[in-house]
């Protein structure tokens, strides 16, 4: 797979929606995620990250900038994005980041938690659900991105696809996202995850 540079990737898509990075430092000393989010209406762009703890563990939260501007489902829009469970560092765009810490508590693998998730409830658009798992467990880092989506927006059908990297190499990483562009509905993101030499 040939690498991307990620600014010129993203800004040659019209709407990225939603998406998730993970990687290795250029030094090969830390493991890398990041997560972005925008949103078209009003109740999807008011919203910050705000960070707390929770049992000891630290939690990346969304939350409304303006509480008077919540309509609708809040669970699409306000929900913990990053969980951390010992050496294991989820990232989601959703609350599935709950599912997948609380299967693994449970003794699940990251596949086996999503497997009683689907896109999310938001017809027309059917928005995918992306997650990430990044596991040093043992001192050994690996990384693996999901995507859970509608098939070609007929709901009665969940795409699933899990892309692990047991090696990953020093500043590159993969990224996954929402969209494919803007559109009424709004296209899926279709294919695998590009590699990214993003710390350039």
């Amino acid at each position: 797979m040939a690498l991307v540079n990620l600014e010129k990737e993203l800004s040659s898509t019209s709407y990225p929606g939603r998406g998730i990075i993970a990687g290795l430092s250029e030094c090969g000393k830390y493991a890398i995620s990041a997560y972005w989010t925008m949103g078209r209406s009003a109740g999807s762009r008011n919203r910050v990250f705000v960070t707390d703890t929770e049992n000891g563990s630290e939690v990346v939260r969304t939350k409304a900038f303006d509480e008077s501007l919540i309509a609708g489902d809040p669970s699409l829009i306000i929900y913990a994005a990053v969980r951390v469970l010992g050496d294991k560092t989820i990232v989601t765009n959703g609350d599935q980041t709950d599912t997948i810490f609380d299967g693994l508590k449970k003794g699940l693998t990251f596949e086996q938690s999503l497997r009683s998730r689907k896109y999310e409830h938001d017809a027309p658009n059917y928005t995918p659900r992306i997650s990430s798992l990044l596991d040093v467990t043992g001192g050994k880092y690996e990384y693996a991105l999901s995507i859970l989506k509608s098939d070609e927006g007929n709901p009665e059908n969940t795409l699933r696809f899990t892309y692990t990297y047991d090696n990953p190499q020093k500043g590159q990483g993969h990224y996954i996202h929402t969209y494919m562009g803007d559109g009424n509905p709004l296209p899926s993101f279709e294919g695998s995850t590009f590699a990214g030499d993003y710390y350039d």
